[in-house]
Parts: C-alpha cells; sequence; structure tokens
C-alpha cells in the first residue's frame, strides 16, 4: 500500500518552480516549546527531487566559514512559503561540485530574461483559462440548446404516438373489410376451377 492512496497531500501554492541553480528564501514554521515562528534560510538549490509526496530541495549556504546544506519537502505543512531571488545559470541538475568550492569561485552567473518569459508564459495560462472558460460557455448554450430539442422531440413523439394509436385503431376496422373484398374474388377463383 503506498503513502499516496492513504493520504491526499495538496501542493502548496506559495512554492513557485524551482530549479537547481536558483537563490532562494525559505520560510519555515519552527515550534519551540509551545510557541510558533517563521524562521529563513536563504541560500543556492543544489538539488531538486521530484517524486509526488517525496519531492524535495535542498539547499546550500555558507554561514561563518561552514556550508549548511538543509532538505526541505514540497509538501510540507512547515513551510510557510519560498521566494525566489535569482535564477542561477547552471548546467547539472545536482550542483554537488559547489561543496569543494569557495568565495568567487563557488558563485553562479545569473540567467537573463526570464522574467519577460515568466511575463508570457503567465500570459498564455491567462489566455487559456479565459479560452477554457469560454469553451466551458459554448458547450453548456450546446447542452441547453441540445436538451430543448429532446424536449421538444419527447413533446413531438407523444403527440404523434396519441394521433398514430388513433389511426392504427382506425386502420385494424379497416383492414377486416379490406381483407375480406380481397378475399372474395381467391374464393370465387377457386369455385370456378
Amino acid at each position: 500500500m503506498e503513502l499516496a492512496s492513504l493520504v491526499e497531500v495538496k501542493p502548496n501554492p506559495n512554492i513557485p518552480q524551482i530549479r537547481p541553480g536558483d537563490t532562494v528564501r525559505v520560510s519555515v514554521k519552527v515550534v519551540e516549546g509551545d510557541r510558533e515562528r517563521i524562521q529563513n534560510f536563504q541560500g543556492l538549490v543544489i538539488r531538486v527531487r521530484r517524486g509526488g509526496v517525496a519531492s524535495n530541495f535542498t539547499v546550500r549556504r555558507v554561514a561563518y566559514g561552514v556550508g549548511v546544506e538543509r532538505t526541505f519537502f514540497l509538501s510540507s505543512p512547515r513551510l510557510e512559503k519560498v521566494e525566489v531571488l535569482r535564477h542561477g545559470k547552471v548546467r547539472r541538475a545536482n550542483l554537488y561540485y559547489l561543496r569543494g568550492l569557495s568565495g568567487k569561485a563557488a558563485q553562479l552567473k545569473e540567467r537573463r530574461g526570464l522574467k519577460e518569459l515568466e511575463v508570457r508564459a503567465e500570459a498564455e495560462v491567462v489566455e487559456t483559462e479565459a479560452g477554457a472558460e469560454a469553451a466551458v460557455a459554448e458547450i453548456e448554450a450546446g447542452a441547453e440548446a441540445a436538451v430543448a430539442e429532446i424536449e421538444a422531440g419527447a413533446e413531438a413523439a407523444a403527440a404523434e404516438t396519441k394521433g398514430g394509436a388513433e389511426t392504427a385503431a382506425k386502420s385494424q376496422l379497416e383492414q377486416p373489410q379490406a381483407a375480406g373484398e380481397v378475399a372474395a374474388p381467391e374464393s370465387e377463383k377457386s369455385a370456378q376451377t
């Protein structure tokens, strides 16, 4: 049995898209005795692991000459928010090589032009949502028209059935006479031979 089937985990809306190389400020709820406060941890994302409920990311910073790494679960209720401060230019998924570097050698170049891409992506999402809303409205209007046609067809069928029953009764009354008229000449033919 899987954990995902036992507990439904909702994604945290306060966590943006995070990539390795991003400099982030993570706000975490910390419990000290009976008090709860928010503690910030600012550093470089060196690893992002995707995996549903177990998705996590590791942030590294150097504090007083000592490297400190902290791993955060994306679905944790203790995560208050994550702010992306800058995007670093990297060509690796795991930046473990930064552990052996210090000073200026451990710095990453910043990726440029991402704000424009984010604005475009957001505009596309808004357009897609507007298009989806229009499509839903069109489908609902079509469904209402189809229901109206079905109701009108059902009323017409009921009227035809009522009228059809009267016509069928009349035709049944007329059929024996016609059968008798047709049958008579045949009996005469057989009598003549």
